[in-house]
């Protein structure tokens, strides 16, 4: 199997070498996945597992301070390798979303951040609530954008305009709905950035071929009295 898999970096790594059209020598693309403590773990974990299989990828993992960051819930902790100086230009750059993400909304340093590296960037993208971060940096002022269905709405304070969609691309920017979007989301940029067959080769590698044993994914096919439970217990995540 490993070999298999091998030989398919080998193929497409062509392919996203032409697609990308980068500098000759270009050691491979960088990926930034932000992390802040507090954040759901599927945000972050999800487009991970897809993007670091792009051939040639270097993901890294960059926060205000490096170190340890507690996930939601307290029991897992993901490591930030990096602080964002280290990170100055990324080619893609993933946002997050969690319960953190109101600490987030206040700290000018991780706003200053992606502001920056926005403007260089190939794609900005953001999972769940992270899309109220790049919001709140104004990067979604006046186009389309989706979050967490329970935060949708929100993105209207930011001049944004919300979309009851899974994943929504307006140029460079992508974002996606809650939680487990983030791994359509990052299948769609491989997609986009080295090809179908890639994206597909990926899909099939993580075996991600959802058959969810209830219908309750999204509010409007989950029986209202679950939407209303979760409205009532739990903060957007």
């Amino acid at each position: 199997m490993a070999a298999v898999l091998e030989s398919e970096k080998e193929i497409s790594g062509e392919e996203c070498g032409e697609r990308r059209n980068v500098q000759k020598g270009h050691a491979g693309m960088e990926i930034a996945i932000l992390l802040f403590d507090d954040l759901t773990a599927l945000d972050a974990v999800g487009p991970y597992e897809v993007l670091s299989r792009i051939p040639g990828a270097k993901v890294r993992f960059p926060a205000r301070e490096p170190g340890a960051k507690r996930m939601n819930g307290g029991s897992l902790y993901l490591m930030a390798d990096c602080s964002f100086k280290d990170v100055p230009s990324p080619e893609i750059i993933v946002v997050p979303g969690g319960p953190g993400v109101g600490a987030a909304l206040n700290d000018q340093a991780t706003l200053d951040w992606i502001r920056t590296v926005h403007q260089t960037t190939r794609w900005t993208t953001s999972v769940c609530t992270g899309s109220r971060i790049l919001a709140a940096t104004g990067i979604l002022r006046g186009i389309r954008a989706t979050s967490h269905w329970m935060a949708l709405d929100s993105l209207r304070e930011y001049g944004a305009e919300p979309v009851s969609e899974r994943v929504v691309r307006e140029g460079k920017i992508i974002t996606a709905a809650g939680v487990s979007a983030g791994i359509d989301m990052a299948l769609t940029l491989v997609g986009i950035e080295c090809g179908e067959q890639t994206a597909q080769a990926i899909q099939l590698a993580i075996e991600y071929d959802p058959q969810p044993p209830f219908h309750a994914g999204s509010p409007s096919k989950a029986p209202k009295a679950v939407v209303e439970l979760l409205r009532s217990r739990t903060r957007p995540r």
